[in-house]
């Protein structure tokens, strides 16, 4: 089994909205803003090359919104940076076996559409031939949105994977799809059924934390989101996964975190977590 980060799109998006009641005085430490107050943020996926098959989980923002769009949600690049990505893996969009899908919010699915300057506007799927695994709560969620989160949603794409005839719903520990060495585990304080996948690396457990802990400033039990929908709870999720980072000597890997792909997860004599040994890209070639 292989594994690399492979890095998307970048964004830009407000501060205060990705540390929710956290003081700027504090979280500026961490992530220092521009003169409009945003901070840098990855769309980061997990490359998994298992046996024959080539495994993707995540695909980021993409390069899918319109020139209008892409600069109001702070979208750096207009091309398809995740395909480049791949290819310098030797992947091709056509490789791609499975894509996993923590949830279906624009910056973590819009990657799995093809470039609007490509396809001047029109949705089309990037990976061709690929199986999605997506968790049920999260599909029906993106199926009927809260006012809320609406507009975290892309019109269209749930009747686009649906179409392939190669959709998985799962709401269980495991898939047919992905097999044993995959497992799933799942959160509600920051939407409905976010599904957090754990692989059974040779390296040890590499467990996705998708938006249930974004980059390394979020370990801290404390630091939510403006966009979380239960803080309180998620708190106790994350809690929970990572003391099960910690006991099982796993890593961390982060979608948003513009500097670190994945870490180990520590424990002071006070009970803070923290990020330990770290890493800015996942290469594990055996």
């Amino acid at each position: 089994m292989q594994l690399h980060s492979v890095e998307g799109n970048t964004q830009k998006l407000d501060g205060g909205s990705m540390f929710g009641n956290c003081p700027r005085v504090l979280w500026e430490r961490w992530a220092p803003a521009d003169d409009k107050h945003r901070i840098d943020l990855a769309c980061r996926s997990l490359l998994v090359r298992d046996k024959d098959r080539t495994i993707l989980l995540e695909t980021g923002i993409g390069a899918f919104f319109e020139p209008k769009l892409r600069e109001r949600y702070g979208v750096q690049e207009s091309d398809h940076v995740l395909l480049a990505s791949l290819a310098a893996l030797g992947v091709t969009p056509e490789q791609v076996d499975v894509v996993v899908l923590s949830h279906l919010h624009f910056d973590h699915a819009g990657g799995l559409l093809r470039a609007w300057a490509q396809t001047n506007g029109a949705l089309e799927l990037a990976f061709p031939n690929a199986a999605y695994v997506v968790g049920r709560e999260a599909w029906d969620r993106a199926q009927h949105p809260h006012p809320r989160d609406r507009a975290s949603f892309i019109p269209g794409l749930c009747e686009l994977l649906e179409g392939t005839g190669r959709l998985e719903l799962v709401d269980a520990e495991c898939s047919a799809t992905l097999g044993p060495a995959f497992s799933f585990s799942y959160s509600q304080g920051h939407t409905p059924g976010l599904m957090l996948t754990r692989v059974d690396s040779p390296r040890g457990p590499v467990t996705f934390m998708g938006d249930l802990i974004p980059g390394v400033p979020w370990v801290h039990l404390p630091i939510t989101m403006g966009y979380d929908r239960y803080p309180e709870l998620l708190i106790e999720e994350k809690q929970t996964m990572l003391e099960r980072v910690v006991a099982e000597d796993g890593w961390a890997f982060f979608t948003h975190d513009p500097a670190v792909a994945a870490a180990k997860i520590n424990r002071d004599e006070r009970g803070k977590f923290g990020a330990g040994e770290s890493l800015a890209q996942l290469a594990w070639d055996a």
